[in-house]
């Protein structure tokens, strides 16, 4: 049975805890759980708008409390596996994205406090920490940009989506069973 025949994806903002309950009511129980949700609002702290650091926060680090928050009852019940999608910025800093390098760094906390607290129950948390990838995201940058960017990546250029969801398969397999708290950085050596 193939991974893609037995996973369930969901829509919804993140932002709101009522709704992550009635999504993980509708999906049943939650064996993995992935927390990849994730927004940007870049500008220099000087000129941050206190909105946009809100929005960042609230959707990256918030939001990855509110689904943790409803499937962790369960799994101390059952067992299961959480990774969070956390980013190389969370790790290194990245000028002009105080809101969304907060965020990341605050997901890497958040995993490796809940695996301290839960892996007794059978329950390993991890985090994924790409770096530049072929996403939407980065898709949007100019390309100027992408391709300053791209040439500090000492593999010389962005990962793929592909490559993170091979590391999310590993981390949730039982050849990972003996890893927990732990942050895979996915960077092309970018930190």
């Amino acid at each position: 049975m193939s991974l893609a025949s037995i996973a369930t994806p969901f829509q919804a903002d993140v932002r709101d805890f009522t709704r992550a309950q009635q999504v993980v009511a509708e999906a049943g129980p939650v064996d993995i759980l992935v927390n990849n949700a994730g927004i940007k609002r870049d500008s220099a702290l000087h000129n941050m708008d206190p909105a946009a650091w809100q929005e960042v926060l609230e959707t990256n680090l918030t939001g990855t409390f509110n689904y943790c928050r409803v499937v962790i009852r369960d799994m101390i019940r059952r067992g299961g596996c959480i990774i969070n999608i956390t980013s190389v910025s969370g790790v290194t800093g990245m000028a002009g994205q105080t809101n969304y390098s907060a965020s990341k760094a605050g997901i890497i906390g958040f995993t490796k406090a809940l695996a301290r607290e839960v892996a007794r129950f059978g329950v390993r948390v991890n985090a994924i920490a790409p770096g530049f990838i072929e996403t939407d995201m980065t898709g949007a940058m100019d390309e100027s940009t992408r391709k300053k960017l791209y040439a500090q990546v000492p593999l010389g250029g962005p990962g793929t989506a592909k490559q993170v969801a091979r590391a999310a398969l590993y981390l949730s397999s039982d050849d990972a069973a003996y890893v927990t708290g732990q942050v895979l950085t996915l960077d092309g050596g970018l930190s």
